[in-house]
């Protein structure tokens, strides 16, 4: 039997190093590349560039493909556990390196401490955990009907995959768009946001010191205006097998539509429009932090984010004092939450204004507050929004929320349906049975109980209900979309 040697192609990658340099490389085949197209990388924080970041080019992701396609050779042979214990590695150089990761992605994205420990949390977990169910997938010798015969089931990886991922919680949107496939045996082209390069240098870095070898993980980054023949070029190279795609759902409609025109499948987790339902016998206090950290973790920016509190009538005065109290406990001190840049304020202004306009009423918060810098607004709270109201429908992916009150558990499970989008959700009650019964019937991928609607577990597959996407990431489910199944049969 021919060994496989699992050599690292470090080239002149030091992932130790601070990579706040003056420009950021791409990561082809093993090295470091800087392209003649550079764009200025600026933070929101300040409004100053940090650095410039190398721009690929149609060429670029051409010659992503061609490496990912010569490394799945011998990638895909690798055995389960070698790929295992260099994605336990990795986990450890994450540890190592926690606070130059905490650097970055404040400095990039603006991504506070609270949000970076979250994150930078489950991406470690999320090493741990793809690492130790590697062997899950497995296949299998069925007995077959025919006298004579026998069969045996394979899983096999597609070859190479195209991971798409964005800004808001880049380490651990990062590292499971492509743990899952790697772990599997393919090979993939990470293709990050341009709002934080940084982070998937560091990122592909780490890989490669854990010991990944050359070519099993190329990144793209790309200037804006390049991201449709850049993005196009990729989905159309005959390379590509699988693609897999996090961030807005009217990307992943254009990106899943061209892929579907080449028979290629897909994997998509979009956007929300998250509903927490509060029943009239909840613990108040617990369901109002709940709703606050539901609402504004990341400044709203996560796409499981809660965009419609709907309570029960018998309690609704009194939750929305708790909620209010709640919001200016945890938020209270602050001028405004830091976004990625100036467009999500403009976009959520915009939202409340036409609410506004329409009727609806502002329970907290000031819609007109101009923060200190043009890219941060505080928290606010709306009533009264109903239909024909762009934010009943629209996704804000900011710090805005809308309060609803209902008379009953059919109302409020009907307005937590009425939407396009099915991620997740979060209701409070006492009563289990009660909270069960209404989990059932709500259409998203998760339902989380007496807790907030931010929640993704390494253990737990993740995935939406209709525009939020379809498949699964995390767990066993969210390996198994990195295999395809072959059936094997002989005369014995």
């Amino acid at each position: 039997m021919t060994m496989i040697q699992i050599k690292p192609c470090m080239g002149s990658i030091n992932p130790s190093n601070n990579p706040l340099g003056p420009v950021i490389p791409l990561l082809l085949d093993g090295k470091e590349i800087n392209t003649d197209v550079t764009y200025d990388v600026v933070s929101p924080t300040t409004g100053k560039t940090i650095y410039k970041s190398s721009s690929a080019s149609v060429e670029d992701a051409k010659r992503a493909v061609e490496s990912a396609q010569t490394a799945f050779e011998t990638w895909s042979q690798v055995k389960p556990n070698d790929r295992r214990d260099i994605l336990l590695r990795v986990g450890d150089i994450l540890i190592r390196d926690k606070e130059i990761l905490r650097k970055i992605v404040n400095q990039e994205t603006g991504e506070v401490d609270s949000m970076f420990d979250f994150e930078f949390g489950l991406a470690i977990q999320a090493c741990k955990s793809v690492a130790g169910l590697i062997s899950a997938v497995r296949g299998s010798v069925p007995t077959v009907c025919d006298e004579g015969k026998s069969a045996m089931v394979l899983r096999e990886p597609f070859g190479v995959v195209l991971s798409i991922a964005p800004w808001n919680a880049p380490y651990i949107l990062g590292f499971r768009s492509c743990l899952g496939p790697l772990a599997m045996g393919n090979t993939v082209i990470l293709k990050g946001s341009e709002f934080s390069p940084g982070v998937y240098y560091k990122i592909a870095s780490i890989l490669h010191e854990a010991g990944i070898p050359r070519g099993c993980l190329n990144t793209i980054i790309h200037r804006p205006q390049d991201a449709a023949a850049v993005t196009s070029a990729l989905i159309e190279s005959p390379g590509i097998r699988k693609i897999n795609f996090t961030g807005s759902a009217h990307v992943g409609g254009i990106i899943a539509s061209q892929a579907a025109r080449l028979l290629k499948p897909t994997l998509m987790e979009l956007g929300g429009k998250t509903p927490t339902i509060v029943c009239e016998d909840a613990n108040l206090q617990e369901a109002a932090m709940g709703a606050t950290r539901g609402s504004f973790i990341n400044s709203g920016q996560v796409c499981m984010c809660t965009e419609r509190i709907i309570v029960h009538a018998a309690v609704a005065d009194q939750f929305k004092e708790i909620f209010k109290q709640t919001i200016d406990q945890v938020y209270g001190n602050l001028n405004g939450l830091q976004l990625v840049n100036g467009l999500p304020v403009t976009k959520n202004k915009k939202l409340l204004s036409d609410a506004i306009s329409k009727g609806a009423q502002v329970v907290h918060g000031d819609p007109n507050h101009n923060a200190a810098v043009n890219t941060a607004m505080r928290p606010v709270v709306l009533e009264g929004v109903k239909e024909g109201m762009e934010i009943y429908y629209t996704e804000s992916f900011g710090p805005t929320v809308s309060l609803f009150t209902v008379e009953n558990d059919e109302e409020a499970i009907k307005l937590a349906n009425d939407t396009e989008y099915g991620l997740t959700a979060s209701v409070y009650t006492e009563d289990l049975r009660r909270a069960l019964r209404i989990a059932k019937k709500i259409q998203a991928g998760a339902v989380h109980i007496n807790d907030m609607s931010v929640h993704d577990e390494s253990s737990l597959p993740h995935g939406g209900f209709k525009n939020s996407g379809y498949g699964r990431f995390n767990s066993v489910e969210g390996l198994e979309e990195w295999v395809q199944t072959k059936t094997i049969t002989w005369k014995d």
